[in-house]
Order: C-alpha cells, then structure tokens, then sequence
C-alpha cells in the first residue's frame, strides 16, 4: 500500500469533524473516505477514528498521528502550489483562535472580508480568552494581545493597543478626579480579570492593585458600569473610544499611560508556514495598520 494512501482522507475527516464534511471537501464519497481511513489503521494497527452515527472522535493515538499528517498534508499544498504558482488562489481550512471581544470586534469581520476575497478558504474560528495550545489543537494562528510569554511560537505584530484609565463625568463630581498613582486607593476601581493596572511612571513600566465594587471578567460589563458612574475603569482603546468621543467618559491620568501594547499573530515554528496563513498575516497587518480604526492610538 502506498504510505500515503489514507492520511489526507483522516486529516480532512478530522478537520472537519465527520466523514460526509471530509468527502464533500475532497470531492469524493464517504465510502472511499471509510475505505481509505480504515485502511490506514489497519495499516497502522492502532485505532486512529471512534465512529458512531452521531459523531466522530479522535483518539489519543488519532490526535497524536494527527498533527503530524496535517503538517504533511499542509506540506503537499504548499508544494503543489510552488509548481503550479497558485499562491495567489489559496485554498484549504484555516483554523484560527482569537480572544473574545477583540475577536468579534476586529478579527472576525476582517476574516470574513479575506473568506469573500478567496472563496477556497474555510475557516474554523474558535473565540477564547484561554491560552489555546496551538500544536496540540492543531491550530494554524493566534490572535493575543499585549505583552508575549516566553515560547516558540513565531510572533508578528499586527497592531497596537493603548489603556486608558477613565470614568463618567457623574463619578467625578461625586468623587473628584485622581492626578496621581497614589490617588486611586482612595477611589471605587471596577476591576477586571487582573487586579492590578499598569502605567508608565517616570518611564518604567508600574504594575499597581486596585480595587473596588465590581469585578468582572467582562469589558462590556465594566464599560456599562463606568458610564453609569459606579467608579474608574482601566481598559483598552477599542472599548472605551466611543465613549470617550461622546463624552460618557473623561480620561485621567493621561500623563501616566502604559506603553502601547502589541497585538499578534502568533504561530508554531515547527509548521511551514503556507501560502493562506501567510496571505491572512500580511491582510491583518494591512487593514489593522499601526493603530485600530475608530481608536484613540495617537497623543
């Protein structure tokens, strides 16, 4: 048999979680895409697919024999598309993971602006704002945010994000407005998933704890209870620039504001970077610019 008879049959299965989506996307029928599957394990002598009449799932051996083949499999596309000099038509699923709010806001509509520019692009969108283990979930990108952790994940930076500390014109004629660091433990903070704020003080980066009424892990959450009064919200330019404009809020302690922090494009470093991926990077790069669109990026 030939080695590679089977693995781009399991591969497309398991991207796409079944065996009718699989055969659909390689053009084939399900029973040629059974047949090949079974055959490989068979091969193999392990178990690589549980099938029921509900649902695929992949063992632990499948995983692991996965995301080995999907590099394969990715590896043949890009040679394909070297000799028949198709790296302007890319082709095949992409499978992205970007945090929640950012994601919905920024990241989605732009990927589906690239989806309608190539129609041979499928996509996978998971929206998280856990640290997804982009080897393991076979992931091709990341979309994260601020300052990176040590890894070997390959980073581009795509844009930037600056934080304001801010609150409703109500809250200050209540409590008056803080000038300096020191001032905030004595005002209402609404905290977010990390209790402390960073600011830039005497140009070193300041980690400082806060705290408050309200703790949220949502920034929509916090943005209603900031312009409703209910106390100072540190939170970034894309939340809080609509209304900053319309005057629902005032930033203070502009003089103390953090560095602006990098928004990137992170993938692994043991995995080819194909043609889509790439052409994804350079889109994001070039709609994002320097700055968000309808932020407050600039002094």
């Amino acid at each position: 048999m030939n080695d590679w008879e089977g693995v781009s049959e399991f591969v497309a299965v398991v991207d796409n979680y079944s065996f009718t989506a699989a055969a659909k996307k390689l053009k084939t029928s399900v029973a040629q895409i059974s047949r090949r599957v079974s055959a490989l394990e068979d091969r193999l002598a392990v178990k690589l697919l549980l099938r029921t009449t509900r649902k695929v799932t992949v063992t632990e051996a499948g995983q692991l024999y996965y995301t080995h083949c999907r590099n394969l499999v990715e590896g043949l596309e890009i040679a394909e598309l070297a000799v028949t000099q198709m790296q302007a038509s890319p082709k095949g699923l992409l499978k992205i993971t970007a945090p929640v709010t950012f994601g919905e806001s920024h990241i989605a509509p732009l990927i589906n602006e690239f989806l309608a520019l190539y129609p041979q692009v499928d996509l996978e969108l998971t929206l998280t704002n856990l640290k997804v283990d982009l080897v393991d979930s076979g992931m091709d990108m990341a979309i994260r945010m601020g300052r990176l952790a040590d890894s070997s994940l390959i980073a581009k930076r795509l844009s930037t994000r600056q934080l304001y500390v801010c609150a409703a014109p109500s809250y200050f004629e209540q409590h008056g407005m803080p000038t300096t660091l020191a001032e905030l433990s004595d005002h209402n903070c609404l905290v977010g998933s990390a209790e402390h704020w960073r600011f830039l003080d005497n140009k070193k980066t300041k980690s400082l704890k806060v705290s408050g009424r309200i703790r949220c892990n949502s920034g929509f959450a916090l943005l209603d209870a900031a312009i409703r009064g209910l106390g100072l919200v540190q939170l970034p330019d894309y939340y809080v620039h609509k209304a900053l404009e319309l005057g629902e809020l005032i930033e203070v302690l502009s003089g103390y504001r953090d560095e602006r922090e990098g928004i990137w494009a992170l993938y692994p470093n043991n995995r080819n970077l194909s043609p889509k991926v790439r052409l994804l990077i350079d889109f994001l790069a070039e709609r994002l610019g320097d700055g968000l669109k309808g932020g407050l990026l600039t002094d």
